[in-house]
């Protein structure tokens, strides 16, 4: 019997690497294609709307948080994820942290140790626009509040 491999594909441009060896301590922001072979030692954050993808392949490791849409690990997470679109946890994946989801893959072998958070695909078009509450200083105003 043939395994079924459909596979989250990475286009050739604006891909970045961390290569073998590499250790990045800090924040990365960034558009289009991650991958990390090495070690990150800080958040990983892409724009929602962008279409980025990280790789976290057999020998990376990422301590932090990532936030990307579309993310295949198959290394080392210590940290909460949080994808809007897709994850795919490969069979060498290890997950130290809580997965936010909209919708995910899990291979056998796979390793998590958090809690699994669904979230709805959001639609932008169907959203309401973010409502602004005013909320008045009394100090300020010279008014009390109604319990005085």
């Amino acid at each position: 019997m043939r395994k079924k491999t459909k596979s989250v594909s990475f286009s050739a441009e604006n891909t970045t690497l961390i290569a073998v060896g590499a250790h990045v301590v800090g924040d990365i922001h960034f558009s289009g294609n991650l991958e990390v072979e090495g070690q990150v030692t800080g958040n990983i954050v892409a724009e929602e709307d962008s279409g980025a993808r990280v790789r976290i392949l057999p020998e990376g490791r990422v301590v932090g948080d990532v936030r990307v849409p579309v993310i295949v690990i198959n290394g080392h997470i210590e940290g909460d994820i949080y994808s809007s679109s897709q994850v795919k946890l490969a069979d060498k994946a290890v997950v130290e942290g809580n997965l936010h989801y909209v919708l995910i893959e899990i291979e056998k072998g796979a390793q998590m140790n958090g809690n699994f958070v669904h979230q709805k695909a959001s639609d932008k078009s169907s959203e309401e626009p973010n409502k602004v509450v005013v909320i008045e200083n009394v100090a300020e105003s010279g008014h009390e509040s109604p319990s005085s």
